[in-house]
């Protein structure tokens, strides 16, 4: 089993054909669900499956919590999308990976995050730190 980081190819698609609304508040609900090594994900993911998603755990359940999105912008010509950090409190987490997913879309998959090791928590906060927003490091770019 492996997670690899990508931009899952069905979203790439998608976006050309139909709705994923990035836009703050008055968009679809993106959700973040995390995953033991256990898992396969990468590009060809096409949807969330709770398949080897970590365990219920302090404020984390399944399915994961839900995104804050930033309205999509522009940074030079390269169009960006961008998250808000999110916390799972009380947690015992042990995760290699993430998927972010559309829930307002019969839960399409988005992108995978590989968090290149097991990343943990103990009766803790597990915290996923997105990355800043411009042409170069946004979790979502279309160059």
């Amino acid at each position: 089993m492996a997670i690899t980081q990508a931009v899952c190819t069905s979203f790439k698609q998608e976006i050309l054909v139909e709705g994923h609304n990035f836009t703050g508040s008055t968009g679809d609900t993106f959700k973040i669900a995390l995953y033991t090594s256990s898992a396969s994900l990468d590009a060809s993911t096409t949807a969330y499956s709770s398949s080897n998603e970590v365990s219920d755990s302090g404020s984390y359940s399944a399915g994961g919590g839900s995104l804050t999105s930033v309205t999509p912008t522009t940074s030079g010509t390269t169009a960006i999308c961008d998250f808000a950090d999110i916390s799972f409190t009380s947690a015992t987490i042990t995760a290699r990976g993430a998927l972010i997913y559309n829930s307002s879309n019969s839960n399409k998959a988005i992108c995978v995050l590989d968090f290149g090791g097991d990343k943990t928590s103990t009766s803790g906060t597990f915290t996923i730190q997105f990355p800043a927003a411009d042409a170069s490091n946004a979790i979502l770019r279309l160059a």
